[in-house]
């Protein structure tokens, strides 16, 4: 299994809305060439990333260090899916 079978692709489509939505980036389209639109394109892309990694490394951090987190999570996904069957 390579990497990318391993990838959540929610996140993927969640960070292309996200580079689509940067100003610059809309900018850049808007207002440059194909190069540097693509220069911008991989500024975007790289601001995301970052963003998207802070905010899983948040959510387990949570999850590792408080409890009562841990046990809602717990408790909200069981229901979630067990529920469901």
């Amino acid at each position: 299994m390579g990497d990318q079978d391993r990838i959540d692709w929610r996140l993927a489509d969640e960070g292309t809305a996200m580079v689509a939505a940067d100003p610059a980036y809309q900018n850049a389209m808007e207002h440059s060439d194909h190069q540097n639109a693509r220069i911008e394109l991989d500024q975007a892309l790289r601001r995301v990333m970052t963003t998207l990694i802070t905010e899983e490394t948040v959510l387990f951090k949570q999850f590792s260090d408080n409890d009562s987190f841990r046990r809602w999570l717990t408790d909200t996904i069981f229901a979630a899916t067990y529920d469901s069957k």
